[in-house]
C-alpha cells in the first residue's frame, strides 16, 4: 500500500469529495488486475506531453511534473478533434487521455496535437480493506422518475466544436434570466470539468453529469447505461428543485451512443436543438435526426458566428437559425412555449 497525501486528484475523482471517509481511507494498491471502465487508478507521471495540467475536483488546473502521482479513473475516449483511447492491454503504454484525469491508451490523434503524457502505473486505489475502488461505488442514488415541470430541452452537435456546450450555456442562461429554476447536465463525454463549469457560470441551479452516474467517461459502455444515466440525470435534477432541464450530448450524431440517445429524443425531449458548423453539416444532421423521427426545434452553434452564413442557412433549412445571444436574450424561453405556455407568458428575461 502507498499513501496519497501527496497526490494530485483528477476531475473524474470529484464524486470521492461527497465520500470523505472513502477518500481519506484510500491508498494505492498493488493489484495487477486488468484496466476495468472506471476503477480508479494511480500513477506517476514518467513524461509531459499534451496535457501538462491535471484539473482537480474543484476545477483548478494543477501544473503536473515528472514524478508526479496522480489519481485518475480507467477510461476510454472518442474524441475526433483530440485524442481516440481505450483500455490498455498487457504491454501497452499508458496515457493521460483527458486533463480530468481519464487513463488509458492513445489509440490515434488529430493532427493538431502532440505525443500524449505518459503514466506508470502504481495500481488501484482501495479502500482500507484493500478493496477497489470505481466511480460507480460513489455514484448519485436513483431518483424518482420524473419530467420536469417546464420541460427539457436537448443539445446535440452535428459533430465536435459545433458549439453545443455555448449553446447549451446560452439556453440555461436565457432560462435563469427569466425567473427559472434550471437544471444542466452533460449527458455522454469523457471526464473534465469544462462543460459543468460553464452551466454553473450561465446560472444553473444544479448540475450533473454521467461521473456522478458511475463513468469516468462514456465510450465503451452499453447503450442501455447510457439511456437509462439519460433518464437518471434528468430525474435527479428534478428532484433538486429544477423547473427546466437543459442536457448536452456529446461528440456528433454520426457517433453510435449519441444516435441511440437521439432515438429516445420523441419522447424524451420537450425541443431539440442542433448546433452546427455550417449549413451542410446542419442539413445533413436535419436528415439524419429525421430518419429517427426527432424534430428539430432550432439551430444554433458556430455556424452563427458569421450573419451571412446564418442567413444561408435559414434560407436552405427554414429553420429558426439562433446566436448564442438570441437564446439569452429571450429565444430559450420560446424553446418552451409548448409546454409551459401560461408560465411563459408572463415571463420575460431581466
Amino acid at each position: 500500500m502507498r499513501g496519497l497525501s501527496e497526490a494530485k486528484w483528477g476531475f473524474v475523482t470529484r464524486r470521492l469529495n461527497e465520500h470523505v471517509e472513502t477518500r481519506e481511507g484510500a491508498t494505492a494498491g498493488s493489484s495487477a488486475n486488468a484496466p476495468k471502465l472506471g476503477e480508479f487508478v494511480v500513477a506517476t507521471v514518467a513524461a509531459l506531453g499534451e496535457h501538462e495540467y491535471l484539473e482537480n475536483p474543484n476545477g483548478r488546473r494543477e501544473r503536473m511534473y515528472p514524478g508526479d502521482v496522480i489519481v485518475g479513473a480507467w477510461g476510454n475516449r472518442y474524441a475526433t478533434d483530440f485524442y481516440e483511447g481505450y483500455l490498455p492491454g498487457a504491454g501497452d503504454e499508458v496515457h493521460l487521455l483527458t486533463s480530468g484525469g481519464l487513463i488509458g491508451s492513445v489509440a490515434s490523434a488529430h493532427t493538431s496535437k502532440g505525443a500524449p503524457t505518459v503514466l506508470e502505473v502504481i495500481g488501484p486505489l482501495v479502500d482500507a480493506d484493500g478493496r477497489a475502488l470505481s466511480a460507480d461505488d460513489v455514484a448519485v442514488s436513483v431518483s424518482e422518475s420524473a419530467r420536469p415541470e417546464l420541460g427539457t430541452v436537448v443539445v446535440l452537435g452535428s459533430a465536435m466544436n459545433a458549439g453545443k456546450t455555448t449553446t447549451t450555456s446560452a439556453i440555461v442562461r436565457g432560462l435563469t434570466r427569466a425567473g427559472l429554476k434550471v437544471g444542466a447536465g452533460k449527458v455522454t463525454g469523457s471526464g473534465s470539468g469544462n462543460d459543468m463549469w460553464s452551466y454553473l457560470d450561465a446560472g444553473a441551479a444544479e448540475i450533473a453529469d454521467f461521473v456522478d452516474f458511475g463513468m469516468a467517461s462514456t465510450f465503451g459502455y452499453p447503450t442501455d447505461r447510457l439511456v437509462s444515466t439519460m433518464y437518471g440525470i434528468r430525474d435527479h435534477l428534478v428532484s433538486k428543485g429544477a423547473e427546466a432541464v437543459v442536457l448536452e450530448i456529446a461528440d456528433g450524431i454520426l457517433m453510435e451512443e449519441t444516435r441511440v440517445l437521439a432515438a429516445q429524443l420523441p419522447v424524451f425531449a420537450d425541443a431539440v436543438v442542433l448546433a452546427v458548423g455550417d449549413a451542410l453539416g446542419a442539413m445533413a444532421g436535419i436528415k439524419a435526426l429525421a430518419a429517427q423521427e426527432v424534430t428539430v426545434r432550432a439551430v444554433s452553434g458556430l455556424v452563427t458566428a458569421s450573419p451571412l452564413a446564418t442567413r444561408e442557412l435559414a434560407a436552405a433549412t427554414g429553420l429558426t437559425v439562433l446566436t448564442p445571444s438570441d437564446l439569452v436574450g429571450g429565444a430559450a424561453l420560446e424553446l418552451l412555449a409548448e409546454r409551459a405556455a401560461d408560465r411563459i407568458a408572463n415571463l420575460s428575461p431581466a
